[in-house]
């Protein structure tokens, strides 16, 4: 009898509709939600050249760098704090989580009251603390390590970026940082859908951030994997779908979205932007033509069929997908297996497009950018174009038509945009995303 009551409150939980009622977003293209849904209605690019980079002798002198200025800093950030937390990414996670906070209706709680016990935080993170690791080591090198200071440790450690915002939204339920590369802030998506689900959160702030600079990008173009032909043209360097895509343009940034319960926003009326079905996360485990650094493309397919059968909707249901499409040689191949995933071919496969045209791949933090990207055109009822594919990829052409790629912003009834991300490492992740009725 206890097993049979246990399963019962199980299955309810699992039922549990889960929302998603707050955002904020730190792109390249765009900081702030309003600006973040013009910049994709304007097909806006947030790469530039980065003199840095060229002074550094990169092959790749473009990245997607969001346009964070002291000004905005200020906003955020008291001046012991700028002196303490000078990391880009956590000041990037910082801000869209405070965004997504204050966004969902939730108020920063003083030091004096009780934490938050019901809310948590699973944010993703990348090399976030990239530099400071770099400027640590020297001292330490030089036998200066007290000069290390305190702050140091919040700012290198995995988890700073998820400590620094459970510290100051004061919240009491879970609060951790998940790794996946590429796939990182997909999965905290859904480990955050998980955690609410089984009844030990009533709301999750989640999330991914990853830092800017050479110390974060100079490993990919030492694997000559970046874009080393366009940096005269920065904003045409990022060619997913294309027949001349030659190698991604990295990115950084952060997004957050607060989820809960429909029962909960409900209760306390806050507003909706849409609501996620649900999701699926596997690896390819490296075998049968996976690598650290290439899928496993039989996971790809088991992934996408995963979320479809978690969210419980069928392939014909699914009407937009945000892709992976990193501008690399691997983007046919992605389209390939999207189209075995769903069984869909030619003009009958969904729309399909790459954020990633506008800002680059902003790696750890690739999947909660876009992800806040789709729950806009849901809202909005709109497609953001994919840039710089008018010469579609050969292989691509053979699958699917021309028509199904957004070469310009495109009004669209939307109900059900499917998210993707793989990284290094041969991890997947799925998200299903659903316009609100």
């Amino acid at each position: 009898m206890r097993r049979c009551r246990m399963s019962i409150l199980k299955n309810m939980l699992m039922n549990h509709r889960i929302v998603v009622t707050g955002m904020g977003v730190v792109a390249p293209n765009a900081i702030g939600l309003e600006d973040f849904r013009k910049a994709l209605e304007e097909g806006r690019s947030g790469i530039r050249f980065l003199p840095e980079l060229e002074a550094l002798k990169f092959g790749c002198q473009v990245a997607g760098q969001p346009p964070l200025t002291d000004e905005l800093r200020e906003q955020y950030f008291s001046p012991l704090e700028l002196k303490s937390i000078q990391a880009s990414g956590i000041q990037y996670g910082i801000i869209a989580g405070t965004q997504a906070w204050e966004d969902a209706g939730l108020s920063i709680p003083g030091k004096e009251e009780e934490p938050d016990w019901d809310s948590g935080c699973i944010f993703g993170a990348g090399l976030a603390g990239a530099r400071i690791m770099r400027d640590s080591a020297y001292l330490i090198d030089e036998g200066m390590t007290k000069r290390l200071g305190s702050t140091s440790v919040p700012q290198v450690m995995s988890s700073g970026i998820s400590a620094h915002l459970g510290g100051r939204l004061g919240l009491g339920n879970q609060v951790t940082t998940n790794a996946s590369a590429c796939s990182t802030g997909t999965e905290s998506i859904l480990m955050a859908i998980d955690r609410i689900r089984m009844g030990k959160a009533k709301r999750i702030l989640c999330g991914a951030c990853d830092s800017s600079g050479p110390y974060v990008w100079a490993g990919f173009d030492a694997m000559r994997v970046t874009n080393r032909r366009s940096n005269d043209e920065p904003e045409k360097a990022s060619r997913p779908l294309s027949a001349s895509a030659n190698g991604f343009v990295p990115g950084s940034g952060a997004a957050a979205l607060v989820l809960e319960t429909y029962e909960s926003a409900l209760e306390r009326g806050a507003n909706i932007y849409g609501e996620i079905l649900g999701g699926f996360v596997n690896s390819g485990g490296q075998r049968s033509g996976g690598t650290m650094t290439a899928p496993n493309t039989q996971g790809i397919v088991r992934c996408i069929q995963g979320a479809m059968k978690e969210a419980e909707i069928q392939a014909g249901d699914i009407d937009a997908i945000s892709g992976h499409l990193t501008s690399t040689m691997f983007d046919p191949i992605e389209v390939e297996h999207w189209c075995k995933a769903l069984d869909r071919w030619g003009a009958d496969f969904p729309y399909i497009y790459s954020l990633k045209s506008m800002i680059g791949h902003c790696l750890s933090a690739a999947g909660a950018i876009e992800s806040v990207a789709v729950m806009l055109q849901l809202q909005h009822q709109f497609l953001h174009p994919s840039l710089n594919c008018e010469d579609l990829h050969p292989e691509i052409v053979k699958l699917i038509p021309a028509g199904r790629i957004p070469s310009q912003t495109k009004p669209a009834q939307l109900s059900i945009i499917a998210k993707s991300s793989f990284g290094f490492g041969d991890v997947n992740s799925c998200v299903i995303f659903k316009k609100i009725n």
